[in-house]
């Protein structure tokens, strides 16, 4: 049987931990311990955590800020493990989490993995509708772990697996933030390490509860995909440039009147059946009409944002083409 290390690095955010670790109390396989590192936090969560010490083998770290990637690194280096397990703050834990990945991996071996997330029925109208978003085919390709994908799967640092070994050899995250656990995962396979999606370990992603908080993280994700080019050129896939061909579509779209009114209509028309189709998808999976609705809005957030990100970042890859932010 494995023992697990939990990282858990937070900023600011003491609400979100009580709910993760609560959700940790209730698993159903317990051979794990947690780390959380506090990440140079104004607002500390160390009462919370404390408050847990009777329920959970958990131990908590305050350090200097230095961003979510190294902070993770910090606590690899605190764990004590067989496999070290990196959940974001904003996530829920479901009750066979573990065991179903301990029953995969003895089946499946694998040395690094991540796994899909979704939404809990109690999430908000706002959150499910962008969870939606974030994992439809529709929208970012199935590339975040979804059943149908135009891309491998790589795992992301809100749910993902890695053995003792791996960090070993790869000294964990070499960038901090914009695209640093793509990077991270990039460099996993490279050295060998077989990786995989276990498609049943999901957890329950809050992920943001305003609009303009979501525009805001998807405009930094199309920043981190030009970051990732930086690193590694062939990298960057058709899959990736929906996003700016959806933006660019859209200024064309609104300039065609000027020559071609046809042209214009037939647009409208493709952009109208496009999110009908995501509007029938998101009902088809959410039986909401409210969550269907507002997933109709979330989706073109999330294409303009990450595409508006990915275009500002082009510009300044112009300017400096090399790699920054390594250790």
């Amino acid at each position: 049987m494995r023992f697990y290390s939990i990282i858990i690095p937070i900023y600011n955010r003491p609400d979100e931990i009580k709910e993760l670790l609560e959700s940790l109390t209730q698993q159903s396989f317990d051979n794990f311990e947690i780390i959380v590192v506090e990440d140079g936090s104004t607002i500390k969560c160390e009462e919370i955590c404390q408050s847990f010490s009777s329920k959970l083998n958990l131990r908590y770290f305050y350090k200097e800020n230095s961003g979510q990637g190294f902070s993770r690194n910090y606590g690899f280096k605190k764990a004590e493990g067989d496999y070290y397990i990196v959940f974001d703050s904003d996530c829920i834990i479901p009750s066979d989490y573990f065991e179903t990945v301990e029953t995969y991996l003895n089946v499946n071996p694998l040395d690094a993995f991540g796994g899909p997330d979704a939404a809990m029925d109690s999430f908000t109208i706002v959150q499910k509708a962008i969870s939606y978003s974030m994992t439809s085919f529709f929208t970012t390709g199935g590339i975040r772990g979804g059943k149908k994908q135009l891309e491998k799967f790589r795992p992301r640092s809100f749910n993902m697996g890695i053995s003792k070994e791996v960090f070993e050899k790869t000294d964990g995250y070499n960038i901090t933030r914009m695209g640093e656990d793509i990077e991270f995962s990039i460099r996993i396979e490279k050295a060998g390490f077989k990786t995989g999606l276990i498609p049943d370990a999901k957890v329950y992603h809050k992920r943001r509860t305003k609009l303009s908080q979501f525009y805001k993280q998807l405009f930094f994700f199309g920043r981190g995909r030009i970051n990732i080019f930086r690193f590694y050129k062939s990298e960057l896939k058709a899959v990736h440039l929906l996003p700016l061909f959806f933006v660019l579509g859209l200024f064309f779209w609104f300039l065609t009147p000027l020559w071609s009114r046809q042209l214009f209509e037939w647009g409208g028309t493709a952009f109208a059946v496009y999110y009908i189709l995501i509007g029938a998808d998101a009902f088809r999976k959410t039986r909401n009409p409210f969550v269907a609705g507002l997933s109709i809005l979330t989706s073109f957030i999330q294409l303009f944002a990450y595409g508006m990100g990915f275009i500002n970042e082009s510009f300044n890859y112009v300017k400096q083409p090399k790699p920054t932010g390594l250790k």
